[in-house]
């Protein structure tokens, strides 16, 4: 066990999801006998339309809290970053999406090992989105792993799961919430356990599921190919909320669309139809309802609403060929 009469946690996170988790530790730590000594998270990052220099959410929880915060740059090739964790003397790190992989200069640190928060069932969805990516793919249950750390991509051997479904309207902001939850109680639950040597890490190999890897999300993901199935799109609303939203064209412009539905009927891929529920957009099998969505400049509004100022919309098309030289949405 420790040489100290208090284990010491040293805790890796960046995103929002990375709250719960830390929150937890930090205050049920009395009742378990351990201590957050210290929090490690991404630099400053520019954000929003001014590009203003932003602490992550779990700095800005971290520092709320009092708590020690390092901002390491980069972990590979960079040992006064890795004495700096060192220095802390943790008997474990937790790590929730912290945004980079641990070197086994890091990992070797703590006794009790590195333990990651991660949001799928692994072997499944290993890597960077994997809650967008079980939207995408139409899943309808996921869930969350808690995994001890190797030098691979989530190859770890994992100390827990727990499984969530995956509701018909969750977007990853939603479904995102849940699962951040879900895991910081499943951590604390697991904690304890792994501590006193109660837990045998299980190999993925011995895990049922296929190993798959979903990989880092980018902006132009959200652009919309209305050749594709409309089911394929409607995960995309979901899938890319909020970030980087599923978006098209509409002249010469970004068009976010934020929500919609399925529904029978047919029309050319991109052309705008009155359907019987309301405007509609063709694509590669059925029709896509529009519900919510968002024109370049303002905010996001009903669909009704939208066409009740723009009547013109209905019979228009959609698509990358009304937007050539545009950028994709920020």
């Amino acid at each position: 066990m420790s040489t100290h009469t208090t284990v010491r946690i040293l805790f890796m996170g960046t995103p929002d999801f990375a709250v719960p988790t830390l929150q937890a530790l930090h205050e049920q730590g009395p009742a378990h006998g351990w201590q957050v000594v210290a929090v490690v998270t991404q630099p400053d990052r520019p954000a929003g339309r001014r590009r203003t220099l932003t602490a992550s959410p779990v700095k800005q929880f971290a520092q709320a809290q009092g708590l020690p915060v390092l901002q390491p740059a980069r972990l590979r090739k960079d040992p006064a970053a890795v004495d700096a964790l060192a220095a802390q003397a943790p008997d474990v790190i937790v790590v929730a999406a912290y945004g980079l992989i641990l070197p086994k200069s890091v990992l070797e640190i703590p006794a009790f090992g590195c333990l990651n928060v991660h949001a799928s069932l692994l072997p499944a969805y290993r890597g960077a989105s994997p809650i967008a990516a079980a939207i995408l793919n139409g899943e309808t249950e996921t869930g969350v792993s808690i995994m001890l750390m190797d030098e691979g991509m989530d190859t770890g051997p994992v100390l827990a799961q727990e499984r969530e479904a995956i509701r018909p309207e969750d977007t990853t902001e939603s479904l995102s919430q849940r699962l951040a939850e879900l895991g910081a109680s499943l951590l604390v639950r697991t904690l304890p356990r792994w501590l006193a040597g109660e837990v045998s890490p299980i190999p993925q190999s011995d895990l049922p599921g296929t190993p798959s890897i979903c990989r880092l999300i980018k902006k132009e993901d959200g652009q919309i190919n209305w050749h594709k199935p409309a089911v394929q799109i409607e995960r995309m609303t979901r899938a890319y909320t909020p970030w980087p939203s599923a978006y098209t064209f509409w002249r010469g412009q970004p068009f976010k669309i934020w929500r919609a539905r399925v529904v029978p009927g047919q029309a050319e891929p991109g052309l705008v139809v009155q359907s019987e529920e309301g405007p509609a957009v063709g694509t590669g099998q059925d029709l896509l309802l529009l519900q919510e969505v968002q024109p370049a400049g303002k905010r996001s509004m009903d669909i009704q609403s939208f066409v009740n100022g723009a009547p013109e919309f209905v019979g228009s098309r959609l698509g990358a060929e009304e937007g050539e030289g545009a950028s994709p949405p920020g």
